[in-house]
């Protein structure tokens, strides 16, 4: 993969609406369904499900999804369209047969999907075109097929080993995964989008394509059955929010890790980040013992909404501040507490707002790259590992149990000035997206960049035992890190992928997209 150093690409500027994402064709789709007098919400659906058909090792309709989305003058809103475990579903059984975690590329990882109802609840409730018109692209493209870009052909190459099954001849080519520019094709895909176009959820959820999925499921020793899929619901929610110097941080509360970010930002407060170098080691330094006391938090409590009472203490200032005492500014911690459940970078982000100023933030994932590893029999469709997101410890919050969400590391963001919303993103990278989150904010406000200069910045991330350092950072700045005691290390590909699109106060929107990614920003 290249260096990424800023500044980088230029950012895009439109008056009518504008759409970042992370591939050409949805991002052109959704500019196309936005012609059409189609809303942001009917173009960030039109462009979510198309990046199943580009980038199907990121995402498809056998996963999830989170939505923030807003109206001028009104409050934020959010959608949870994360499924659920199978009822059947039973930690003890796991750990009776030797098991520590949930295997990733097992049945027993796959939870039910739950962005299908989610897309389905959000066009019939928020968009204008109908399900119809909205689905036609991505049938289209999964028919004819689309090129395969240079990244997701880099993704395609590393994850092509967890394909199994029949999963191989779906996503493979003679059993080797596709070259940069070969075409990729979906006609089963394809046919349940129509089908899904004509009768909603209950085609997805029920019947025939419902059967396909439970019976490879079953087949590979999951518990999953046709009354877990019928019942699967997405559920509005409220958002939490947090500030940082004038501007508020919203995110998606619990079972998603939102709040972290929240918690990272308020460490941060009690320290001049202004102050210091924005490529320098002492800010990476700060940020990434932040980073290893917020996500130690995450680790103990986020879960289902419904299984945890500790948010109120994630987000307390207090908090903060008790955890910034524990930075010592000069030396390294010890990583943050072992998690047992697990994290992953393979996410897609869509985020458009319209010429109406309505705003719609989404965030729809698989989770590990193609997922489980499992697609359908018939159908070929991808189903996620969120289940390995669960713990097999007994009396965790976030323990796997029957009918529960596991905590997901997918959280869409907005910015909010003074009550209105002035930017929906999104930071891309599994674990790290509370730390984007946040290294986002901190970029824009403490150094005033803008959006486009605060993504193509070079990152660092301290995950697992090491300080990951983008080659866009210089030798001398590893070194120091080093002295502090950081074992950094050069991860092999870029750390995640962000897009954004500022609402100006004069009217214009400014779009910002991820160079680590294939995408753009597009407006007319």
């Amino acid at each position: 993969m290249r260096d990424f150093h800023f500044p980088g690409r230029s950012a895009v500027f439109a008056e009518n609406g504008l759409c970042a994402t992370s591939h050409p064709l949805a991002a052109g789709v959704a500019i196309d369904i936005l012609k059409r007098g189609g809303n942001a919400m009917d173009a960030a659906i039109a462009g979510a499900v198309l990046l199943g058909i580009c980038e199907p090792q990121m995402t498809g309709i056998g996963g999830d999804c989170f939505v923030l989305y807003s109206r001028p003058g009104a409050a934020v809103q959010a959608m949870n369209g994360s499924g659920r475990a199978a009822a059947a579903a039973d930690a003890a059984g796991l750990r009776a047969n030797g098991l520590a975690t949930v295997p990733l590329t097992s049945a027993h990882a796959v939870t039910i999907p739950g962005a299908v109802d989610a897309f389905c609840k959000l066009s019939d409730t928020e968009g204008r075109l109908g399900l119809d018109t909205l689905l036609a692209p991505a049938i289209h493209y999964a028919e004819a097929g689309v090129p395969v870009a240079p990244r997701v052909a880099f993704d395609w190459q590393s994850d092509a080993e967890t394909l199994q099954g029949r999963a191989r001849d779906h996503y493979l080519f003679n059993g080797t995964p596709p070259k940069i520019g070969q075409m990729f094709r979906a006609p089963g895909q394809a046919e349940v989008l129509r089908r899904i176009a004509k009768d909603g959820r209950d085609a997805f959820y029920t019947g025939e394509i419902a059967e396909d999925l439970i019976t490879t499921l079953q087949t590979l020793g999951g518990v999953h059955s046709a009354e877990d899929f019928a019942k699967t619901q997405a559920d509005l929610t409220l958002p939490v929010s947090g500030s940082y110097q004038d501007i508020d941080l919203v995110e998606h509360p619990p079972n998603g890790q939102g709040a972290t970010a929240i918690l990272m930002l308020n460490i941060l407060k009690h320290f001049d980040m202004a102050g210091m170098n924005p490529v320098g080691a002492e800010r990476i330094h700060i940020e990434a013992e932040a980073a290893k006391l917020a996500y130690d938090a995450r680790n103990r409590f986020i879960a289902d909404a419904d299984h945890t009472n500790r948010l109120d203490h994630m987000l307390a200032p207090d908090t903060a501040a008790r955890l910034a005492e524990l930075i010592n500014p000069k030396r390294a911690m010890a990583a943050a507490a072992p998690v047992s459940e697990a994290v992953h970078k393979d996410t897609i982000y869509i985020t458009v707002v319209d010429k109406d100023r309505m705003a719609v933030s989404l965030i729809y994932s698989i989770f590990h790259g193609f997922g489980s590893g499992i697609a359908s029999d018939k159908f070929g469709i991808l189903l996620q590992n969120r289940g390995a997101g669960f713990t097999l410890e007994e009396g965790h919050p976030n323990m796997l149990a029957g009918g529960k969400r596991p905590m997901h590391t997918i959280i869409p963001g907005m910015l909010r000035k003074e009550g209105d919303v002035t930017m929906p993103f999104g930071v891309m990278g599994g674990a790290y997206q509370p730390n984007g989150h946040a290294r986002f904010v901190s970029n824009l406000t403490d150094f005033r960049m803008d959006p486009q200069a605060a993504i193509d910045m070079p990152r660092a991330f301290a995950d697992g035992g090491q300080l990951k350092v983008e080659r866009g950072y210089s030798d001398a700045v590893r070194q120091e890190l080093a002295d502090m005691g950081h074992n950094v290390t050069i991860p092999e590909t870029a750390i995640g992928g962000a897009q954004a699109v500022q609402i100006h106060s004069s009217g214009i929107l400014e779009g910002a997209s991820d160079a680590r990614k294939d995408g753009c920003a597009l407006g007319y």
